[in-house]
């Protein structure tokens, strides 16, 4: 059929220049044969017998919508955190979270300040929320530059994101770094602590976001369910907000964002036997990365101070080579070109797999 007269034609629909503009999120790669995965994330144990009977029950009711407010899943974590239930969003993974918290918050133009290299989703929410990224290196050590991310606040900025641990390098911010930050930024730029590897922090020295939260309305704290608590596959992540700013949060938030099984799984899994059982999977991983950073370490490689689940190796223009290496060996690792390497703490054997390859490096 030819255009209505009058009418011009064009040979594509144009994408808003933000969208075509945007980077590539770039996962995890996945094995395609036997190998090790090291390359995303994940808690490396299988779901908890408890949560896998959830999700079983569950499945049996899929021909229905779930619970389009998760109300009792939001209720559960309120009572697991402390908090009232008004004050908790909960979204398809904190990744989804954040792109809410930032869409109820920006308007177009508006600054976000985050540090780089951090998160890869954070660049593309802000542009897709209609922001401006604005983006301050982390120091030598893969530590957040908080006196710099302080400084690069203006009247044009909306949202400030800490990523403590900071993926993918590792170290948490400090309690008194962020009350620095906190006393240095007006009222009015909302301050978004992303913890989604609370659960694995052992330094006494990281603050706590949930009394943050609570002397500061102008935070926002982000935690999941994907990785201590080996959710990964079913995406639950939360915000904690002032009520005033979570309300606006789940009015950006995507009508039954949570699906059935997944808002059944994470009740269960923080239950208080499934909540046992994970404390003891996150302490062996914690075990492991003590253990993984040590051998590095011994090595003679330069580690940062990591509190999360991973470790990373700052390989500057080595880390493409040595990725694709890894990979031929049967383990796969996070690579970000130019950077470093990214490696999740996996099984005993998947991290003495990658010990002794990285000690070939040379």
């Amino acid at each position: 059929m030819s255009p209505a007269a009058g009418v011009p034609s064009s040979p594509v629909v144009p994408l808003r220049a933000a969208v075509a503009a945007l980077p590539a999120y770039v996962p995890g790669a996945r094995p395609s044969g036997r190998a090790y995965k090291l390359s995303s994330n994940e808690n490396p144990y299988p779901p908890l017998p408890s949560v896998l009977a959830a999700i079983q029950t569950a499945a049996a009711e899929v021909n229905r919508y779930p619970d389009m407010y998760a109300v009792e899943l939001v209720e559960t974590i309120a009572g697991h955190v402390g908090l009232p239930a008004d004050q908790v969003v909960v979204g398809n993974g904190s990744v989804a979270v954040l792109q809410h918290v930032l869409e109820a918050v920006l308007e177009p133009g508006d600054e976000v300040v985050f540090p780089w290299r951090s998160f890869e989703a954070y660049p593309i929410i802000t542009a897709v929320s209609g922001g401006t990224a604005v983006t301050i290196p982390v120091t030598a050590d893969g530590r957040l530059d908080l006196p710099a991310m302080a400084a690069a606040v203006t009247e044009r900025t909306r949202a400030v994101l800490v990523c403590t641990p900071n993926n993918p390098t590792g170290p948490v911010v400090h309690a008194d770094e962020l009350e620095a930050l906190l006393a240095s930024v007006r009222r009015d730029v909302l301050v978004v602590v992303d913890e989604a590897y609370l659960e694995f922090v052992r330094d006494d020295d990281a603050p706590d976001g949930l009394d943050v939260l609570r002397r500061h309305p102008n935070v926002v704290v982000l935690r999941t369910l994907s990785k201590a608590y080996g959710l990964a596959g079913l995406r639950v992540g939360y915000a904690l907000a002032d009520p005033r700013l979570a309300a606006g949060i789940r009015a950006t938030s995507t009508p039954f964002g949570v699906n059935h099984l997944a808002q059944r799984a994470g009740i269960a899994a923080l239950q208080p036997p499934a909540l046992a059982e994970m404390t003891e999977h996150v302490e062996a991983i914690v075990a492991e990365r003590t253990r993984v950073a040590d051998g590095l370490r011994e090595q003679g490689r330069d580690v940062p101070d990591t509190q999360a689940n991973f470790v990373w190796l700052g390989l500057g223009e080595r880390t493409a080579e040595l990725a694709a290496q890894a990979a031929a060996a049967g383990v796969l690792v996070r690579p970000f070109a130019g950077d470093g390497m990214r490696v999740s703490i996996g099984e005993v054997a998947a991290n003495d797999a990658f010990l002794a390859l990285a000690a070939a490096w040379r």
